[in-house]
This record gives structure tokens, C-alpha cells and sequence, in this order.
């Protein structure tokens, strides 16, 4: 029997190492995985959100449904530009508010199912005090898309959960990007993001929204985001 010599550096990352090869290809049970983590992926891209579904998980917030300009996924896919327009008019504000929260299927909406409910929730909890929008929930919508509605909510900043671009190792990621004093054109410079919040070895709910509400907080206190923002969250929780 031949030692394994990759089974112990394998078991430290989710990369794909040290797979062997039967002759000139790749082992059958290496890439009967590798098609399946191939499919999981561009099933999270092309599976429509159940918007239905993420209302009632979201029972506890006043929420409102939005499309972008892009009317259907393929559109969507093929033209990033239009899911970064707001394709509708919203319900006119009275009041102005300081945060406003976008939930956007982005490109997994497997990572908004999941993660989006219980970032949010443990995001308003930690945000007592503060004004907070109705939540939009956005088909077809890309993380620019946020910039539109959070000036059309009179927030100060906006927040935009979104499914991040699957990979082979993680189809269920979702983004979180926070822009101060949002209103289209925005370059991405004036965003930080927190990405990578998943069950499999990424941020945590509660780690994410740690990092999301100290964003927010010091985003409103200095008004200002992006580059000019520098997180410090891990040494604020600590403390």
C-alpha cells in the first residue's frame, strides 16, 4: 500500500491538491468531484431567488420588492451594467434614515437563502438607536444597484447583502458592502466590503455583522467610506 503523502496538507485547505493521476488523467473519484463542485456552482448562478421565501424568513422587518433594468438572469449575466439601474420606481420617503439594507441576489442567490436572514437580523440587533429604511429586496441586481435605492430611502449609508460570484470550492458566499452617502455613480473606491460569509470556514453571522454594524458606526461618525475607511472591527470586538 502507498502512503498518501498529500493526506495531511489536504486536510489544512479546501484547495485541490495532491489529486493523483490514473495515467494521464485524474483519478475517477477526483474528477467525478471536481463536475460536481462545477455544477453546484452554476446551479447557484442560474437558481432564482425565492423571494417569497426570504420574506418570510425576514418577518420581523418591513420590506419591499425591486427589480433592475435587466428583466430576466440571462440578460442579467450578460449585461452587468443593467442590474446596477433600478428597473422601478419605489414608494416615495417621508422620512430620512441613517442605514438602509439592500438584499440582492448578486451571483448566488444560494448564498442569499441562506446567509442573508441571519446577517441582517443580527445586524439590526446590534444597531439599536439607529434609523434603519424598510429592506429592499433586489432580483437581478448587482452591488452598484444599492447606490440608487439608498438615495431614493434618504439613508446616509446603505448597506447591500449580496451572493458573491461562486467558486469551486464555495457556491454560498454572500457580500456585504457599505457605501456612505449613496447616490448613483459612485466609483467602488467609496465602498468596503466584507465578503466570504459562508459555513464552510468563512465568516460567521455573528463574526460578519461584527464587522458590517463597526462599518456602519464609524461610516456615520465620520462620514465617509471606502478607501478612506480602515477597519480596525477585529480589535473593537476584543475590546
Amino acid at each position: 500500500m502507498t502512503k498518501d503523502l498529500w493526506a495531511q496538507l489536504r486536510q489544512a485547505t479546501p484547495a485541490r491538491i495532491g489529486l493523483g493521476r490514473t495515467g494521464a488523467g485524474l483519478p475517477t473519484a477526483r474528477m467525478l468531484e471536481f463536475q460536481f463542485a462545477h455544477a453546484r456552482a452554476r446551479d447557484a448562478v442560474h437558481r432564482p431567488l425565492d423571494v417569497a421565501r426570504l420574506e418570510q424568513d425576514l418577518l420581523a422587518f418591513q420590506t419591499q420588492r425591486a427589480i433592475s433594468n435587466a428583466p430576466d438572469r440571462d440578460t442579467f449575466l450578460r449585461r452587468p451594467d443593467l442590474g446596477r439601474q433600478l428597473g422601478q420606481a419605489l414608494p416615495a420617503q417621508d422620512a430620512e434614515h441613517d442605514i438602509a439594507f439592500v438584499i440582492a441576489d448578486g451571483l448566488s442567490a444560494d448564498a442569499v437563502q441562506a446567509h442573508a436572514a441571519p446577517v441582517l437580523t443580527a445586524c439590526a440587533q446590534r444597531l439599536s438607536g439607529f434609523s434603519v429604511a424598510p429592506v429592499t429586496l433586489v432580483l437581478q441586481g448587482r452591488v452598484a444597484i444599492g447606490d440608487e435605492i439608498g438615495q431614493h430611502m434618504k439613508a446616509r449609508s446603505v448597506v447591500v447583502l449580496i451572493g458573491e460570484r461562486p467558486g469551486l470550492t464555495v457556491a454560498d458566499s454572500l457580500g456585504a458592502y457599505l457605501t456612505f452617502d449613496p447616490k448613483p455613480g459612485l466609483q467602488d473606491s467609496w465602498r468596503n466590503c466584507v465578503s466570504n460569509i459562508h459555513g464552510q470556514g468563512g465568516l460567521s453571522h455573528q463574526l460578519a455583522a461584527d464587522r458590517i454594524t463597526w462599518l456602519v458606526r464609524e461610516s456615520l461618525r465620520l462620514g465617509l467610506s471606502g478607501t478612506g475607511l480602515k477597519e480596525n472591527s477585529d480589535s473593537a470586538v476584543i475590546e
